[in-house]
């Protein structure tokens, strides 16, 4: 009897021991921490609140060019509309530099890739300088897509914007009928080695050989901001004064009001594309009767649209998407006016508004 007590007292110490073993062997172990909702990698998809998150890097040319600001506003308008209608997160991140320069621009598509950015959308300031980088983040898994200026020969999906050669065409064309077919014309041309803006001066000369009443005094570069665009043709214009025109494939110069004083809209006339509310008054004062009016807010918007049919409905999207021009004169200068309004600028002159 007693042996059998001893050995049930034995196996009841050695369950004890058991029981004691695993629990401390539990407690031992640590609890696996939650994943991160935002945890990403390069060309993933991560897992928001509301559902997906989709980062969208945006690097335009310049970020003191009011064009790429509009285009800001529009993509960041797009990304709410988008985020609200399938229930995911998109955000843009703003990476545009200060001034132009291509060889920044690549810079920060690899680190925005490296920060685990699921898009790239860019407007090159030099395509040779940005095609490597653009392909390195396909490389990675990040797909690009270009606005307003391309780098045909990479590897980005798509690209929005107007047809460059065509612009050119238009600028000149309408020139030449506001100067009656005859004159000296200058070509104002931003950066040299972007290549929208070369497309669109060959465009320009196209035209302008099927005039032979116009001449073409030069074709001018400059820096790509309103100050520098102005001083450039205050300058070419003291240089040359028999100048009666200006073909400008940008409008620069006209966000500032320098020249609404220092050219004559009896003497010289200018046309040029782009049409955001700094520059009305120059249609208005007569100094450019014809603003070609890229719809800027649209290179942001509709970049993003793409972007998320390519990259989140798994739609084909066109390698081109081209975007029309808007004509805009002292007819029209108020319903383009309220269209800037509906966009969502607050800058634009209620007098403007106020026209039929």
């Amino acid at each position: 009897m007693r042996s059998k007590a001893v050995v049930a007292i034995l196996i009841c110490m050695c369950a004890i021991a058991m029981i004691a073993g695993c629990a401390k062997k539990q407690a031992a172990t640590p609890p696996t921490p939650p994943t991160s909702p935002t945890a990403n990698t390069a060309g993933g998809t991560a897992t928001g609140r509301g559902g997906k998150t989709i980062r969208i890097a945006m690097i335009a040319k310049s970020s003191t060019n009011p064009v790429f600001l509009s285009a800001r506003t529009g993509a960041e308008a797009a990304a709410k509309d988008l985020s609200k209608k399938y229930n995911i997160n998109i955000t843009i991140d703003w990476r545009t530099p200060p001034t132009e320069d291509g060889q920044i621009q690549a810079q920060r598509i690899a680190q925005a890739v490296n920060d685990g950015v699921n898009v790239v959308l860019v407007s090159c300031s030099d395509a040779s300088k940005v095609t490597g980088a653009i392909n390195d983040a396909v490389g990675r898994g990040v797909p690009v897509m270009t606005f307003d200026s391309d780098a045909p020969d990479s590897k980005r999906f798509a690209f929005y914007g107007v047809d460059d050669i065509k612009t050119g065409q238009m600028t000149m064309a309408e020139l030449a009928k506001q100067m009656g077919g005859k004159g000296k014309v200058a070509i104002l041309a931003g950066n040299q080695n972007a290549p929208n803006l070369r497309k669109r001066v060959e465009g320009a000369k196209t035209e302008a050989a099927k005039s032979p009443g116009i001449k073409i005094v030069g074709t001018f570069y400059h820096i790509e901001t309103p100050q520098d665009a102005a001083a450039e043709v205050i300058r070419v214009q003291n240089a040359n004064p028999d100048i009666q025109g200006w073909a400008m494939i940008g409008g620069w110069p006209l966000f500032t009001k320098t020249l609404l004083t220092d050219l004559d809209p009896k003497k010289v006339k200018v046309v040029a594309v782009d049409a955001l509310p700094a520059e009305l008054p120059y249609v208005e004062k007569g100094i450019a009767p014809v603003l070609l009016a890229q719809p800027t807010y649209k290179w942001g918007y509709v970049s993003v649209e793409k972007i998320i049919d390519k990259v989140y409905l798994k739609k084909d999207v066109p390698a081109i998407n081209h975007m029309d021009l808007v004509r805009v004169d002292k007819a029209t200068l108020g319903t383009w006016a309220r269209q800037l309004k509906d966009w969502g600028f607050t800058d634009v002159p209620q007098k403007y508004l106020d026209m039929k």
